[in-house]
């Protein structure tokens, strides 16, 4: 018999990935690897002023797919293209990702490399707003909000933590100060390690990311959201009822972490709705993070 959840969950994938990719208005290099680019998509829609300096608020999408290789940004382009028709300036940031040959006692493809993956979400961000001036003159990087899908989500809400980085952090990563942002809407993130390895997340993504079960321990507080609180920046979380890729309690975990740290994290949860509808611009879940992304935005 076949399990209703994981028919469901196999569906809102054919949809989600069923979009053909979206072309950028333009593309930039934070560096010199091939994956250290950024696509951006101009605003458009009721909202948009075309011509007008600095007219949108800027939109960073950080792509999800378990840090793995085989995943990159293309599959985010029509999410992308979605918020730009909202009226928004987005930024698609690619970064490096795992090998796509399987070590690391790892069954197939391993997820994200140490520390080349966070040394990239940090000099993308790093170069955005120089690189948003001079792609897309529409974008205002003082109205930044941060959105990230799954591992992108991680990404997102690792990159607004960057100023409370334990002192020995990599090269590169801390910031002397909170990020000029308007905040994190993460969207079903792999936001708490500890729980996501309990629960066999994505096959024990999160400690592939940090090289291995063996440096699991000494790296997360680098490295798990969880463990980077407060961080001041308004953050909202939008998850569904239904997800079986990244279930709703390891997004709870983290908003329970926020807590007992004194901060607020904003939680909706999605009756019906699994990992990818929140990505898919056919599906009201799409609509929702929209809405969230405006209440910070605008």
């Amino acid at each position: 018999m076949t399990d209703p959840a994981v028919e469901r969950d196999a569906a809102e994938a054919a949809s989600a990935f069923s979009h053909p990719p979206v072309a950028p208005d333009a593309t930039a290099a934070y560096g010199e690897h091939p994956d250290q680019i950024v696509d951006f998509h101009a605003p458009r829609g009721e909202r948009a002023q075309p011509g007008t300096a600095r007219s949108a608020p800027l939109v960073v999408v950080l792509h999800g797919g378990a840090w793995r290789a085989p995943y990159d940004r293309q599959h985010v382009t029509p999410f992308a293209d979605f918020l730009a028709r909202q009226g928004f300036a987005v930024a698609n940031i690619e970064y490096r990702r795992g090998s796509s040959l399987p070590h690391q006692d790892a069954e197939g493809p391993v997820a994200g490399r140490w520390p080349e993956t966070f040394d990239d979400v940090a000099a993308a961000l790093d170069a955005l707003p120089e690189l948003a001036a001079e792609a897309l003159p529409e974008a205002d990087p003082r109205r930044m909000v941060l959105t990230g899908h799954s591992a992108g989500g991680h990404l997102a809400l690792w990159a607004a933590a960057r100023h409370v980085l334990p002192q020995d952090a990599p090269a590169g990563w801390r910031l002397p100060a909170p990020p000029l942002l308007r905040g994190v809407v993460a969207l079903a993130p792999i936001a708490d390690f500890t729980v996501a390895q309990e629960l066999g997340v994505c096959g024990g993504a999160s400690a592939q990311l940090l090289g291995g079960a063996a440096h699991f321990a000494a790296r997360r507080p680098y490295a798990d959201p969880a463990a980077l609180l407060p961080t001041g920046i308004a953050t909202a979380v939008v998850q569904g009822r239904g997800d079986i890729v990244v279930p709703e309690s390891v997004s709870e975990a983290y908003v329970a972490a926020a807590a007992l740290a004194g901060e607020m994290v904003g939680l909706t949860l999605l009756d019906g709705v699994g990992h990818f509808p929140l990505i898919d611009p056919a599906a009201d879940g799409c609509a929702v993070v929209a809405e969230e992304i405006s209440q910070l935005a605008w």
